[in-house]
């Protein structure tokens, strides 16, 4: 069960069981919304929650918001005071994950974006792992990706998840942990919800955003700290799903999963069959960039408590 005791919801902090939206709302009749997934961590030695590249994802979701035809009333500083005060009144001290979400409120039957009116909430609920396991098995769903000309990967809008679901959801029934989507023109897209980076011959490799993917927030930190600490080298490029067959190394990453190496792709062991050097050397690095131990980065983290 959710362990939080309140929401962000028309326009103040209240407790959860206010935050209550009609059957009749536009959103939840017709997707019509957009969010973020944020990770906060828990640091027990300097008793602080620590947000983890929180302006980079306010900032991401009013980009949403203007592709969707969406009015947020919140500026991206008035987004982050917002989600430190209601961390604040939560008092968690373990690592939570933090949903905000813009949504048509309006109670209409009525499939278009214009003319109906927004509204924002947040909460944040205690999170550990989205994907469960040090390493994950991987197949290639049966299910394309959708194409940025028919619902954009660039915005993370809230009906287009149908899309993740069917993929992540075959993957499942058919016992591997996650699915690699295949976009319209038959090369390597992302994950149901995550990014992916392949490793060959020292070089990470990974999908364009023409790719229609998501301009993954972790996706650019793994650049970061590959570059910084590795010497590596990023590509970004198309990727063949053969390829994944012949990486060396090969691993997803996003907000929710984090870093997760992927072992096995379509019953062919990935590389070794073992987590590979280049990704167990960036799991420690985020796991340490996510925690404020890299001081380098400490921007990347805002704190909760005084």
């Amino acid at each position: 069960m959710p362990n939080n005791k309140f929401a962000f919801f028309n326009g103040e902090i209240v407790p959860i069981a206010q935050a209550q939206v009609s059957v009749m709302t536009n959103a939840l009749n017709y997707g019509t919304g957009c969010f973020e997934g944020i990770r906060g961590y828990w640091a027990p030695e300097e008793e602080q929650l620590l947000v983890f590249q929180l302006r980079a994802h306010m900032e991401r979701l009013h980009g949403s918001c203007r592709i969707l035809f969406m009015r947020l009333p919140y500026s991206v500083d008035e987004l982050c005071d917002i989600t430190v005060e209601l961390l604040r009144r939560e008092g968690f001290r373990e690592d939570v994950y933090i949903r905000p979400l813009v949504y048509k409120s309006d109670p209409a039957i009525a499939v278009q974006l214009n003319g109906l009116n927004d509204a924002f909430t947040l909460f944040a609920v205690g999170f550990g792992q989205y994907i469960a396991g040090t390493a994950v098995r991987a197949c290639v769903s049966s299910w394309r990706r959708i194409d940025d000309n028919i619902i954009p990967s660039r915005a993370k809008a809230s009906g287009a998840y149908i899309n993740s679901a069917l993929s992540k959801t075959e993957a499942l029934l058919n016992g591997y942990d996650e699915a690699i989507v295949l976009g319209g023109d038959g090369h390597v897209s992302e994950a149901s919800a995550a990014n992916l980076f392949i490793v060959r011959n020292g070089v990470l490799v990974t999908p364009p955003v023409t790719s229609d993917v998501l301009e993954g927030i972790t996706r650019q930190v793994v650049a970061r700290l590959a570059h910084d600490h590795l010497g590596l080298a990023v590509v970004e490029r198309p990727i063949d799903r053969t390829e994944l067959y012949v990486a060396d190394e090969a691993f997803f990453c996003g907000t929710g999963a984090e870093i997760k190496p992927i072992i096995e792709i379509d019953r062919r062991p990935v590389g070794s069959g073992e987590v590979g050097p280049i990704a167990g050397q960036l799991v420690a690095l985020y796991a340490d960039a996510v925690r404020g131990r890299l001081p380098d980065y400490r921007q990347w983290c805002t704190p909760v408590y005084a």
